[in-house]
């Protein structure tokens, strides 16, 4: 993995393809063997975590199914703080199993705003999965039940991540420089 430019910034090698593959494998065990028995309802933020979620999915051993929501508060580089639902959510999850798939929890308002939301709907169970979580840029409270990495502040693209809807298709997550 060498520096690389993605649309005006130039990334570095943050995240290697191995060490994401070995860590969605090891999710998926542990989701697999947390949610025995309860057939759950894997709910996919697009756009960011269809890589995460694809890869996720087929790690999971128990019955499942899988929807997708679209929402959105990035703009740039950065978070606008305001959650807009672009795609939204047709299932009817009273009393099941929801398991949400992220890309990453940078504020954690956008997630917050999420589980807000879907808690309304009476689930049984609302779990989160993310890719990756920013610890020290949290501005809220929220309980995340599975996730690969914990990194600095940092801006990053590659594995589903993109900057301005560029380098999504990057097999391994670069920082900025």
């Amino acid at each position: 993995m060498d520096t690389i430019l993605v649309k005006d910034r130039y990334f570095k090698p943050f995240i290697t393809a191995d060490e994401i593959a070995r860590r969605v494998e090891e999710l998926g065990a542990r989701i697999s063997a947390d949610l025995q028995g309860r057939n759950p309802l894997f709910l996919a933020i697009l756009n960011g975590s269809f890589v995460f979620a694809a890869d996720l999915v087929r790690q999971v051993t128990v019955p499942f199914s899988i929807s997708f929501m679209r929402v959105s508060s990035y703009e740039g580089m950065a978070s606008t703080g305001t959650l807009r639902e672009v795609l939204g959510l047709t299932e009817d999850i009273e009393g099941c199993t929801v398991v949400i798939i992220e890309d990453i929890i940078d504020s954690g308002l956008t997630m917050r705003s999420l589980v807000d939301s879907l808690k309304a709907l009476r689930p049984a169970d609302l779990r989160i999965c993310t890719l990756l979580t920013k610890p020290g840029n949290l501005q809220t409270q929220l309980d995340i039940d599975y996730c690969a990495f914990e990194i600095p502040n940092d801006f990053i693209v590659g594995y589903g991540l993109d900057y301005d809807g560029f380098g999504r298709g990057l097999p391994e997550i670069y920082v900025v420089e």
